[in-house]
């Protein structure tokens, strides 16, 4: 059995969590977002890979989610007292995997091949592929501001303002990463983890090639909603489909992803919902999906592996 996961970040790290759980290594290869990259003070920050490595490793925040358990923040703190750009936080050893990255990255070597390096110092050995080394940057129209990039949105606004369009700029001109429509072309099984649709699965899904790939194979496609009980559990998923005028719903979810997958997992808070994402020509499979106890998150990787 061999999955390959369209990923965000933190509730695609979380599911990874399980998948490992449930299946070897060698049976994974986890596809990222990469439009949430971008470049500060120098360095090439990777947000959603970081995430997705640091969780799988048992090495992240638990209470943020994100970055490292157990940080300092000395270099921030120095950062402010110059009057440095300091609204997006990088602790100490935080800053390490990003000197690390731009130093490789420079001397030539590609996003996926320094991001393979990483997993391989944290002893991790599934695949993780950003879905392109080309650059591709999510960017977001607000009313007050205008055009943004998503980290200006989503760090520094705290995605506290409207938003009405979004556009992956570059996305045009990229490539598939090397193994990424292989890896969508043989997998037993393909699943849209519970992400943000509109800036964390939606920038994976616009390089091309990878739709038309997830479209071809919808039958091997499963999807499990980012939505519970018209919410998302963490971010502004809900706001954003509300706000460029879908519903904030699994069926929402359903009408979103319609032409890429065949089954969406919702949670059994949304039951009722299921004739509605039925209707919508997508097969509704009802199960808990929060992952907050170990044993939800196994029986939900064994669900959307097909072991279950």
């Amino acid at each position: 059995m061999s999955v390959a996961i369209i990923c965000g970040g933190v509730g695609a790290a979380r599911l990874l969590v399980g998948v490992r759980q449930v299946l070897a290594d060698e049976e994974i290869i986890a596809i990222a977002n990469v439009g949430d990259d971008f470049v500060l003070h120098g360095l090439h920050i990777s947000p959603d890979l970081d995430t997705i490595t640091y969780t799988t490793a048992d090495a992240v925040s638990p209470e943020r989610g994100w970055g490292l358990d157990g940080e300092t923040w000395q270099a921030m703190h120095m950062l402010s007292r110059y009057g440095g750009v300091d609204w997006f936080s990088l602790g100490d050893r935080d800053l390490g995997t990003h000197l690390f990255r731009t130093q490789r990255m420079n001397d030539g070597a590609s996003l996926t091949e320094v991001t393979a390096e990483i997993l391989a110092g944290w002893d991790l050995h599934f695949r993780l592929l950003p879905v392109t080394n080309d650059p591709v940057r999510t960017m977001v129209t607000t009313e007050e501001e205008g055009e943004i990039p998503f980290q200006d949105y989503f760090v520094r606004l705290q995605h506290g303002v409207a938003v009405s369009a979004v556009r992956f700029d570059g996305v045009a001109d990229a490539r598939p990463a090397p193994g990424v429509l292989s890896a969508l072309e043989t997998a037993d099984r393909i699943v849209i983890a519970p992400s943000n649709p509109v800036v964390s699965i939606d920038p994976v899904l616009a390089v091309p090639g990878v739709r038309e790939m997830l479209e071809q194979r919808r039958h091997d496609v499963w999807a499990v909603s980012p939505i519970v009980g018209n919410q998302a559990l963490k971010g502004p998923a809900d706001r954003m489909m509300t706000e460029l005028g879908r519903e904030a719903t699994v069926e929402g979810v359903a009408h979103w992803y319609q032409s890429v997958t065949s089954t969406l997992v919702i949670d059994t808070v949304d039951a009722a919902l299921a004739p509605a994402v039925e209707a919508a020509g997508v097969s509704a499979v009802v199960m808990p999906t929060i992952m907050n106890e170990p044993t939800v998150t196994q029986n939900l990787a064994k669900a959307v592996c097909g072991l279950g």
